[in-house]
């Protein structure tokens, strides 16, 4: 058996176990809201976010959805199936979603881009799977999708650069997040990344991964960039294009990007994303390594690099302080079940 997969199955109890409290966890709330007059905040967050209250924020909330939603397609018989549905059921109802969607069009550049990819994530994994409640979720978030990947389309063309940090506004990071819903429902859609991706990445080279992480990260900004590139581009372009991105990866240079980052502080929530980022960059050195030629000396790098930064992290999910656990299963779902995607 795979190692990830026997990983998965001991682990998936706990993980879907930690996720469904966070879910449903109101408070603490980090809820974000311009007020526009006196009076202009809701007296608590399931007044604006009925589907996706929990997890301290809304980005999280959509994220650990997923978690959910993935967990009970790829091993229903090692997770609590009919708490999962009763929690979906309860929170992707029709008219919760229909606020969302409202709620979102609002104030839509609140979660841009990571929510925004997040959310297209969340119903592209129920909308591809053939189960008669998945059937239900996905035409009940429909509108929200629909007003997200109308965001998108507003925003795309007038961003001029990239945001190539290691937070939440990562342009990146959000487009691969979205870009399985677009390639299978919105060609619109679809034609923005690619010419976003286009204008923003296909002229970069030498990558300087050795700044990197800043100390709140949660996303590699180098990574990210080359994972959407691979799911965009052919694979010998992709094959040119990472080699002059990361010319160096054959020798794991450079060095930080293969080396994981220290956590310090868990109830610290901007120390705390590094767990995040050791996870994520887990996920992206593993995909990144099947883009690659067959027989190519970096694969193995890569995926040595992937499992040094997962394995020390997936202990950490659960058990300890409410800054990791509201979202970080997320990542190590994420990376557990990696080929999947």
């Amino acid at each position: 058996m795979d190692p990830r997969r026997a990983q998965l199955l001991s682990r998936a109890g706990e993980f879907s176990e930690v996720t469904l409290r966070a879910v449903q966890q109101e408070f603490p709330n980090d809820i974000r809201r311009t007020m526009r007059h006196p009076g202009d905040f809701p007296h608590r967050p399931r007044e604006v976010h009925p589907a996706f209250y929990g997890c301290l924020d809304w980005h999280s909330c959509v994220e650990m959805h997923w978690v959910l939603v993935r967990l009970l397609r790829t091993v229903p018989d090692a997770v609590p199936t009919g708490a999962i549905r009763t929690v979906l059921d309860e929170h992707l109802t029709a008219p919760a979603l229909a606020v969302e969607a409202e709620t979102f069009r609002a104030a839509p550049g609140r979660a841009r881009p990571y929510g925004w990819g997040w959310a297209l994530a969340l119903h592209h994994e129920i909308a591809t799977w053939a189960d008669p409640d998945a059937e239900r979720w996905s035409a009940n978030l429909a509108p929200l999708s629909a007003a997200v990947a109308e965001a998108f389309l507003q925003w795309l063309p007038k961003q001029t650069y990239p945001v190539r940090g290691g937070l939440h506004n990562n342009s990146a990071f959000g487009l691969s997040r979205a870009l399985p819903y677009a390639q299978a429902r919105d060609d619109a859609l679809l034609t923005a990344i690619r010419e976003a991706a286009t204008r923003w990445y296909s002229a970069d080279a030498d990558y300087p991964g050795s700044w990197e992480p800043s100390g709140a990260d949660f996303l590699s900004p180098a990574l990210t960039e080359a994972l959407l590139q691979a799911s965009l581009l052919s694979p010998p372009a992709f094959d040119t294009w990472f080699t002059r991105f990361l010319p160096a990866i054959a020798d794991a240079h450079p060095a930080a990007l293969f080396t994981p980052a220290t956590v310090s502080d868990d109830s610290d929530g901007q120390i705390a994303h590094l767990r995040g980022l050791n996870l994520s960059r887990a996920y992206c050195w593993l995909q990144l390594a099947g883009h690659l030629p067959a027989g190519d000396p970096r694969a193995e790098v890569m995926r040595s690099a992937a499992r040094r930064h997962a394995e020390p992290e997936l202990a950490h999910v659960s058990g300890g302080d409410y800054m990791v656990e509201h979202w970080l299963a997320c990542y190590a779902v994420l990376y557990l079940t990696a080929r999947a995607e």
